[in-house]
């Protein structure tokens, strides 16, 4: 077995950085490190980064990241900083990207990197995260689900639209939400003309977001747009004085959720051309397979289709986990979650 290599931190020089990195967290535990799993995302990046000796270990790293993902979340614009070891030369720097996918699972990428300042944070520089969800039409009314969302955009307290943290010090649930919409974004899929198969995209802009906020207010959207609950209802969950505790809902999936961009002034991302060539390849090999896979889906659909005598439209059925009720009860006459502080 090849012995670990080790080297002298001390004789090296030293640049705080910051990375821009993407995944997708569908077969993954999370972003974050946990103590009885090693299928995180943090995991991984910490393996790279210590086997090619740009980092000692994380604990002297001064390492932060810009966002929580949970379980089957993706990214697209992750940032992480940290304090890694540097050629000393700025136009010969070391090539982070290459070095650290060389050693990453396929579906973990940096994408480019950039010098900070040495008290910048990830976590806390972050001026704005985009999240983007993707969904199917279904029979889902999208115009009143985009009526319906305005009513979270501004600032509110999200206490009944959120997971509780308190455990982790988080007793103040006022967000502040600067856009949140819907759009088609493919209309009639080339295999299936039926409007269900259309594919939404719903996007949520803030500069900081509460424990499951963006898959609670997804759970509560598709309760509207299946014409359950109506429009009003996020303007009542917000009222929490007539709403004091979350009603009990199940959440909404976690595969169409993605981070989709982090916003950071004065950094500038470097890219890697050999780097990013090898990333595009390998998203374009995800891509393919996956392809496959949605066409051979869609010419079975097509021929299935049409040995029933009526439509069916349960694209977006599965969207909301949990067993569902043969007789819906509203959401405000529903006992409480437990969200309650006390």
């Amino acid at each position: 077995m090849k012995p670990k290599r080790t080297i002298d931190f001390s004789k090296y020089h030293k640049r705080h950085v910051v990375f821009k990195l993407l995944y997708l967290g569908w077969d993954y535990h999370g972003f974050a490190t946990q103590e009885d799993s090693e299928k995180t995302i943090e995991h991984e990046l910490f393996r790279a980064l210590t086997t090619c000796c740009l980092i000692e270990s994380r604990q002297t790293s001064n390492y932060h990241r810009c966002g929580r993902t949970d379980k089957g979340v993706s990214s697209f614009s992750q940032a992480i900083s940290l304090t890694v070891r540097s050629s000393g030369d700025d136009s010969n720097e070391l090539p982070y990207c290459k070095m650290l996918n060389r050693l990453l699972p396929k579906d973990i990428r940096i994408v480019a990197w950039s010098p900070v300042k040495e008290d910048f944070s990830a976590r806390f520089d972050c001026g704005s995260r985009t999240y983007k969800y993707w969904f199917p039409r279904g029979d889902l009314d999208v115009d009143l689900m985009n009526q319906a969302l305005q009513h979270v955009v501004g600032t509110h307290d999200f206490r009944n639209l959120c997971k509780m943290d308190v455990a982790n010090g988080v007793v103040q649930f006022y967000r502040k939400i600067t856009r949140a919409d819907i759009k088609i974004c493919s209309e009639n899929n080339q295999f299936l003309t039926n409007r269900g198969y259309d594919m939404c995209e719903l996007t949520i802009v803030g500069k900081a977001f509460l424990w499951h906020q963006i898959r609670c207010i997804i759970s509560v959207l598709i309760l509207v747009g299946c014409g359950k609950e109506n429009e009003n209802i996020f303007k009542d969950l917000l009222n929490i004085e007539n709403c004091p505790s979350k009603p009990q809902y199940c959440l909404a999936s976690d595969l169409p959720l993605n981070l989709f961009d982090c916003q950071f002034e004065n950094v500038n991302w470097i890219i890697e051309d050999e780097s990013i060539s090898e990333v595009i390849t390998s998203l374009q090999c995800s891509w393919a397979t996956h392809m496959i896979k949605a066409t051979m889906l869609g010419e079975m659909l097509k021929n299935t289709e049409t040995l029933a005598e009526n439509k069916v439209n349960n694209q977006s059925n599965w969207l909301i986990q949990g067993v569902k009720s043969k007789i819906y009860q509203p959401l405000l006459k529903r006992p409480a979650s437990g969200n309650k502080l006390i």
